[in-house]
């Protein structure tokens, strides 16, 4: 089972972590520290497979990782499975290929800006790739049918971005009579200033 997924650039400044077991805060941002120690200091040309850090379980756990271009994406597995287990861990780096090559399918080139200024898209990613620490799909012409669906629907529906722009539309259609220059309620009388048009 898939305990956390994290994903840092070559400073070790987080761009997604997604935990599957409840650490407090404090701890997470230990692990990840603990986690990038680990992983960054090992060469390009040595196996991709490591024993966790002692803060998430140790031998308990396995970090399966891939570095590419400014960021490591890294999977942290428990070892707790028969010698089948084994071969899931070997297939879980296939997920890093999948994850990896469908945010790069759909953002055309992925980068570290991506990972920052679309969070949203890369978290829907991720959920249809994995949920709760299982793997859900791991066909990449799935997952971005279901991305590109979801980017439809966005778009039909305006979005949130839409809304602000929408408003003031709607304001400015507003089949208004004649602004009222003096108000009088009572004994109040008010004075309307002249306003510009929009």
């Amino acid at each position: 089972m898939i305990k956390a997924i994290l994903i840092f650039n070559n400073h070790g400044k987080p761009r997604l972590i997604r935990f599957y077991q409840y650490f407090a805060e404090d701890m997470q941002q230990q692990i990840i520290r603990e986690t990038f120690h680990l992983v960054s200091k090992r060469d390009d040309n040595v196996c991709n497979f490591l024993e966790g850090g002692s803060l998430i379980g140790g031998s308990d756990y396995k970090l399966i990782y891939r570095h590419y271009a400014t960021l490591y994406f890294v999977f942290c597995v428990d070892s707790s499975e028969s010698e089948l287990g084994i071969l899931d861990l070997i297939q879980v780096s296939c997920y890093f290929i999948v994850f990896v090559e469908t945010l790069d399918k759909c953002f055309e080139n992925v980068c570290e800006l991506d990972l920052i200024f679309h969070m949203d898209k890369v978290h829907y990613i991720l959920q249809e790739v994995v949920m709760g620490g299982m793997v859900l799909e791991t066909n990449m012409n799935e997952i971005v049918a279901q991305v590109e669906l979801q980017n439809r629907m966005e778009k039909s529906e305006g979005g949130l971005s839409a809304a602000p722009a929408r408003a003031v539309s709607a304001v400015k259609n507003m089949n208004l009579p004649e602004i009222p220059r003096n108000i009088n309620i009572g004994d109040i009388n008010i004075k309307v200033p002249s306003l510009s048009p929009f």
